[in-house]
């Protein structure tokens, strides 16, 4: 899917983060990104230096991901075309506004970990 589909939607020069998924450490997929993404991904293994992997101030962690879900499986999913129908319609949906949302949501969270010295934190 990754190659295939959403590759070559991405924009030349786009940077790539790895999720946290075990199976997406494989040298199959490091050797894949560092050939389609040279310098430019972030994740187990990447040559890229980039702080440890923490959800609670990853984005895509604590809204995008769970926000895709919640949509797309909304309603029966038919077959594979309609479930990647379903997640560009998402995707899209996804407007300045709810970006902006996200960012202040990032601030906050950002300043409790300041205030509480890093240490763990629920947010929810």
């Amino acid at each position: 899917m990754l190659q295939l589909y959403a590759v070559p939607q991405f924009p030349e020069g786009a940077i790539f983060q790895q999720d946290g998924a075990p199976p997406h450490y494989g040298n199959t997929v490091s050797d894949f990104l560092d050939t389609t993404f040279p310098q430019r991904w972030i994740g187990r293994g990447a040559v890229m230096a980039w702080p440890p992997r923490s959800p609670d101030i990853t984005p895509l962690d604590f809204y995008l991901w769970g926000y895709v879900k919640q949509h797309v499986h909304s309603e029966r999913i038919n077959d594979v075309n309609n479930l990647k129908q379903r997640i560009t319609d998402v995707i899209h949906s996804v407007t300045p506004d709810v970006l902006t949302r996200v960012w202040e949501e990032l601030d906050y969270r950002l300043d409790v970990r300041r205030a509480t010295n890093r240490a763990h934190m629920e947010l929810r």
